[in-house]
């Protein structure tokens, strides 16, 4: 079964076991120092155990004292680093595996408070508008120095028995920053002209070969187009074309592969796409690449499907298929498609969680987290599934994903769970995030969380809400409460109790539905939003209010800018700073939070999108009435799908 996925690979004198390439991801699980940890080694292990054939580490840093991206980050900036180096090597040569130490610097793209609170170094004085770091232009001898620098970091990476290199040169980091006449504008033999450009990578390219030796694999990643165009309605960075041309002339220059990708933090949703990019959008990208040069091309484009992926082989539009965020997702992804189990793939659903906590880790001390997988990046902490449920009964109300996650650790710790679920169908509020247009990524975990409670034998109990005499019937070992939420409507407002007023949930659920009428959505949360999105979408005209500054507050950039391209192209009206008063027969009366006007308008329906509330039923009567007892999901804390799933596994793991 997919043969081509799983042929042998070869990239310059290193050979692969298949074509699966768990392409470079920051993980936050790196010492403070910048040393290898445990937590690193058991991550990657998992990968390496779960069949990837190549593993690429997160960018690894070459210059300590201003070229970190977080810290917590891979260092090869000195030779201590080489013992952490080789023990992963080894851990993952254990497998069968190969693994490439990807090489970096930030450059503008890096974050000044983690860097001695200096300003970033960069080929020009061009502020990222992304982060908005101080930014300060490179010597022409800084940057001869900075490419030794790179140079160096590849040897140590060579003394450590890793297979190969990966220079970084995508993404709007340092590297890409002297490729692009976006963020280039020097005058020196660094800039200027595509050759003087390309000067930088081909000096690192240059010396890796004179110090590696010529059979060293030696991997380049590129952004071969930044979709600035996107961005700021120019096309002033690197494109497509240009992109074929850097990747021919690295070809020349002996370099073993090219690892293709785009954009940079000021087009991110090209690099790290949200759940609304299809898979393989961006496998025109290696085509192209592929069809230029004749060396080995990684490539990636939101893969998922095993099937896709060898498709995607035998089309000739890549060699080999990578992905980062999938392996996040499902570690045994590469062993499970081998086996044909193609039905138990945890498929990554874009959502972006790994982003998000990825970027605040600093902040938070969170490490980068998985949004449907809560062993990511924890696998020394949860490895140990004791099966010493000894077949005891736990009964779970609710088939969300709280309940359901909570089901499939149960089940595999070997006690018995029930599941009552009021509805007729399993999913909870993902029969609902599914629902909004681009969202249909939802549906795989729908799909793997019954798929999985299903093969383990957990009865559900379907169109069943529990009595306390039904539970008490069971003589269970513990209840998981996952009964999920209840949509939130403050009773203060006048009217919003009113016929013409409907809840999010409602329109989502199809239960209702509106065409061609004249909307307002009251909340601009994401829900709200995909609501819009929804209803725009069946032509309606539509407007959102929101007692808030701006519109989407508290929700991830990513997620938030792809929803709004998707209302803005729908014509979507925006109203923050709205606070609504009251509802009457459609008239809907708000205060302008900046100088407390009154203002109101007119509309067909109105849609509360408030947020939710915990549904407390029974939750007094349970508590009273046996031991132990566990709250998960929405049942405890509204939330997102990560919240669920998390209070679902760890209390099941810990139970």
């Amino acid at each position: 079964m997919f043969n081509h996925l799983f042929s042998a690979g070869r990239i310059g004198s290193m050979k692969t076991k298949n074509r699966i390439v768990m392409t470079a991801m920051g993980n936050h699980l790196a010492n403070a120092d910048g040393s290898v940890s445990e937590r690193d080694i058991a991550f990657y292990r998992a990968r390496a155990q779960g069949g990837v054939g190549l593993i690429i580490t997160e960018c690894a840093l070459i210059d300590g004292a201003r070229g970190k991206g977080n810290n917590h980050q891979i260092s090869v900036a000195e030779d201590r680093f080489i013992p952490g180096l080789q023990q992963l090597a080894q851990e993952i040569h254990r497998y069968d595996g190969k693994v490439v130490v990807q090489i970096y610097h930030p450059g503008r793209q890096g974050i000044s408070a983690v860097n001695g609170n200096l300003p970033m170094l960069a080929p020009s004085e061009v502020e990222c508008q992304a982060v908005h770091q101080p930014t300060i232009a490179m010597t022409t001898a800084e940057v001869a120095a900075m490419a030794e620098q790179f140079v160096k970091a590849a040897v140590r990476v060579k003394a450590a028995g890793i297979d190969g290199v990966e220079v970084h040169g995508a993404h709007g980091y340092l590297i890409n920053q002297f490729l692009s006449p976006y963020t280039n504008k020097r005058d020196d033999k660094y800039g200027g002209s595509f050759e003087n450009r390309l000067r930088f990578l081909e000096e690192i390219v240059l010396g890796i070969r004179q110090h590696c030796g010529r059979d060293y694999p030696l991997l380049v990643r590129l952004s071969v187009d930044e979709f600035l165009g996107n961005a700021n309605g120019c096309e002033l960075g690197l494109q497509l074309a240009d992109g074929v041309k850097i990747a021919r002339r690295l070809e020349k220059l002996g370099v073993d592969a090219i690892d293709v990708s785009s954009g940079i933090y000021e087009t991110m949703n090209m690099a790290w796409e949200p759940s609304s990019f299809k898979q393989g959008w961006k496998s025109y990208l290696a085509e192209a690449i592929k069809k230029a040069v004749n060396i080995p091309v990684i490539g990636v484009a939101v893969i998922r499907d095993p099937e896709y992926a060898d498709k995607m082989i035998v089309e000739g539009k890549l060699d080999f298929a990578g992905s980062a965020r999938q392996h996040y997702a499902d570690p045994e992804w590469s062993n499970k498609a081998k086996a044909g189990k193609v039905g138990e793939l945890r498929k990554c659903i874009s959502c972006l969680h790994c982003m998000e906590t990825l970027m605040a880790a600093d902040l938070t001390s969170i490490p980068c987290q998985c949004g449907i997988n809560i062993q990511s990046g924890r696998e020394l902490e949860y490895s140990d599934f004791k099966q010493d449920g000894n077949g005891r009964i736990v009964a779970i109300i609710g088939a969300g994903p709280a309940g359901l996650e909570a089901a499939r650790v149960l089940a595999i710790r070997k006690y018995k769970p029930i599941i009552f679920e009021k509805t007729g169908k399993a999913g909870g509020q993902l029969e609902l995030a599914n629902k909004p247009p681009k969202k249909d990524k939802i549906n795989w975990l729908i799909g793997y969380l019954t798929g999985q409670v299903q093969q383990l034998g957990v009865e559900i109990r379907f169109n069943t809400a529990p009595t306390l005499s039904d539970l008490q019937a069971l003589k269970p070992y513990a209840i998981f409460i996952a009964q999920g939420s209840e949509p939130f409507r403050p009773e203060t407002v006048p009217g919003i109790t009113g016929q013409e007023v409907v809840g999010a949930a409602e329109i989502l659920s199809g239960k209702i539905t509106v065409t061609g009428k004249k909307v307002a959505i009251i909340g601009s949360g994401m829900t709200g939003l995909e609501t819009a999105h929804l209803l725009a979408e069946n032509e309606n005209e539509v407007s959102i209010f929101e007692m808030a500054a701006t519109i989407g507050p508290g929700l991830y950039f990513q997620n938030l800018i792809d929803v709004m391209s998707h209302l803005g192209n729908l014509n979507v009206k925006l109203h923050p700073k709205h606070k609504l008063l009251q509802i009457d027969n459609g008239r809907a009366l708000f205060e302008i939070m900046t100088n407390g006007e009154k203002k109101e308008y007119k509309f067909d329906a109105i849609v509360i999108s408030l947020g939710t509330k915990p549904n407390a039923a029974l939750v007094k009567e349970i508590k009273e009435n046996f031991e132990q007892v566990y709250i998960l999901g929405d049942a405890l804390k509204a939330g997102r799908i990560r919240d669920a799933m998390e209070t679902g596994f760890v209390s099941a793991y810990n139970l």
